[in-house]
């Protein structure tokens, strides 16, 4: 494997799947494997999981780490071509990035949808830039549209605490205060559309997400309806995506909070969020205090996930 930013990167599901449950028995038994290879992480968002989580797996790969944090500490970028850099970016992208390819074996970059303008993060520009200019095999920390390896950690934990081979999986849009990308959501989407779970997305009415996400996914506009007999509930918030409201805030409906009223519609269902979480907002604090949450052995399998891409990207310089 070359670059990973979708599903469709990893190949064969199962097996990746496979791979994950073998390093998590062993997270030290491929450590040769990374030793003397640099991974140069780069963000240009913040990042509690994500960084923690991809520099935890990489080191058990026996791999140094390099974090750039873009926006403390480095020259002020420029993202756009053609521009007159008379103002206060000091650095273009272009020369930054091969730069930065020089000093690394493995690029992870990180870089939220600004909505600013829907054609540039739907084309995801920055990531394509590293790809495109990097000469590094690069792999998506989360980006405009997707986070990869946010979703590949909840396929493994769904797989861990599943009690049916097909489990109905609902994905809820629930309030939140400011306007979050689409990138959980829809990443989200297209893993489980890569599955044969049961999978279903409910949010009020102008929250439709981009059908090229959504898939072969049931939509129900009805909440109560869609929680109904659910085996997981996945929380997240997310802005609009449909012109001319796209990354705004058009609804901030209380009664979408997950609360214990809307679990006990379920088949005692697990709940489920990427973190971070605004309580009493997306979920009252009773439901993700319950014995039920698994948001924390979620977020531990971003780890996991983060190994099982790093081995796989590795393993193709050899």
């Amino acid at each position: 494997m070359r670059h990973f930013t979708c599903v469709q990167d990893l190949g064969d599901l199962k097996q990746a799947l496979r791979e994950a449950f073998e390093i998590k028995k062993d997270r030290f038994q491929f450590t040769e494997l990374g030793k003397n290879k640099t991974l140069l992480m780069v963000f240009f968002n913040s990042s509690l999981r994500t960084r923690l989580s991809t520099q935890k797996a990489a080191m058990n790969l026996g791999m140094n780490t390099i974090v750039l944090d873009v926006n403390q500490g480095a020259w002020k970028l420029e993202t756009e071509r053609g521009v007159i850099m008379d103002g206060d970016k000091s650095e273009h992208l272009l020369e930054a990035i091969p730069v930065m390819g020089c000093y690394c074996d493995i690029i992870g970059v990180r870089s939220f949808a600004r909505f600013e303008n829907k054609e540039d993060d739907y084309t995801e520009k920055i990531l394509n830039q590293f790809i495109q200019y990097s000469g590094r095999p690069v792999f998506s920390m989360e980006a405009a549209t997707r986070h990869p390896l946010q979703s590949f950690a909840d396929l493994i934990t769904i797989e861990e605490y599943k009690k049916t081979e097909r489990p109905k999986v609902v994905m809820t849009w629930a309030p939140h205060p400011k306007a979050l990308p689409q990138a959980v959501p829809n990443s989200f989407a297209e893993w489980m559309n890569a599955t044969d779970y049961e999978f279903v997305i409910t949010h009020p009415e102008g929250y439709e997400l981009d059908p090229k996400f959504v898939g072969h996914a049931r939509v129900e506009y009805d909440q109560k309806k869609a929680l109904e007999g659910a085996d997981f509930v996945y929380a997240k918030n997310w802005a609009a995506y449909k012109d001319p409201n796209y990354g705004k805030v058009i609804n901030m409906d209380r009664s979408w909070t997950v609360d214990t009223e809307k679990m006990a519609l379920t088949n005692n269902a697990y709940f489920m969020h990427c973190l971070p979480v605004r309580r009493n907002m997306i979920v009252t604090d009773d439901v993700i205090e319950s014995p039920q949450s698994i948001v924390i052995p979620e977020a531990a399998n971003r780890e996991i996930s983060a190994q099982t891409v790093l081995k796989k990207i590795l393993e193709g310089l050899q």
